[in-house]
């Protein structure tokens, strides 16, 4: 009996944890079409979430298709298929590990800093302060954070595939020796606006998932620095299981709406 009361607790618990994201996303989608958008705040976040992400997402992005090329060298070259390494680091840098990967740096980088600057204010009681001004909590913290999210996550994700396609093209006609022409032409072959399509789409999905967890962490924190150090633990967590649970259904839902291989019909 102790098992079923702890299996059904934790039922309990994540379903009440649905019912608060939900809520927040209510409350953020009212902030959006009825509340009042403030363009510095938007600029600023956009600033603090997507220019000085570029350093990280660049070089995460040129790592993971260089070390992505490398494998698929060393698997394709006793089989004569060296020029196929191009298409598929392209498909699955755009496709998958381009979206995933990134988003789950911003989940760390980005999700924790809004949860720990959320969760402060909460705790100092900067949050009660905004209300006694008339000023809604979720049209000053959360909805500019929505905006900038939503607006850098594809390009960041468009930049993170654009360097580790970069770096795969460098692996494999460097080291490996591939001649450039075949290795692009097997990347235009198998490489078309769905794939890039997928990857925006999953960036803007992604995006407002790190947003509306890390937030409702930040917005839930109490009991001082203790409660603002586990709610941003919490939020990058959280946002990492949400992005690799959600990828996966997306990815059933993408690929049957743009199959794979499209490209070569």
């Amino acid at each position: 009996m102790s098992l079923f009361r702890v299996i059904g607790r934790l039922i309990l618990d994540f379903l009440v944890y649905l019912g608060e994201i939900a809520m927040l996303v209510s409350e953020t989608f009212v902030s959006l079409t009825r509340g009042k958008i403030r363009p510095r705040l938007v600029l600023a976040q956009i600033a603090e979430t997507g220019y000085r992400s570029q350093p990280v997402v660049i070089v995460t992005g040129a790592f993971t298709g260089a070390v992505l090329a490398a494998q698929a060298m060393f698997q394709f070259k006793p089989l004569g298929m060296e020029t196929g390494g191009g298409a598929l680091v392209s498909v699955a840098m755009l496709r998958e590990l381009g979206p995933s990967v990134t988003a789950l740096m911003l989940a760390g980088r980005v999700g924790a800093a809004m949860a720990a600057e959320i969760g402060t204010m909460k705790v100092t009681e900067q949050i009660d302060a905004l209300r006694s001004m008339n000023v809604h909590p979720i049209d000053y913290l959360v909805t500019p954070r929505l905006l900038a999210m939503v607006l850098a996550m594809p390009l960041l994700i468009a930049e993170s595939a654009g360097f580790g396609i970069i770096a795969s093209v460098i692996v494999g006609i460097g080291p490996f020796g591939v001649n450039p022409a075949y290795w692009l032409t097997q990347m235009g072959r198998y490489t078309d606006i769905t794939d890039i399509i997928i990857a925006l789409t999953k960036g803007f999905v992604f995006g407002m998932l790190i947003v509306i967890i890390s937030c409702d962490q930040g917005l839930k924190a109490n009991q001082g620095a203790v409660g603002v150090g586990r709610g941003t633990t919490r939020a990058m967590v959280y946002s990492a299981l949400a992005i690799l649970i959600v990828n996966f259904f997306l990815t059933l839902l993408m690929n049957i709406i743009f199959p794979a291989g499209a490209a070569t019909k």
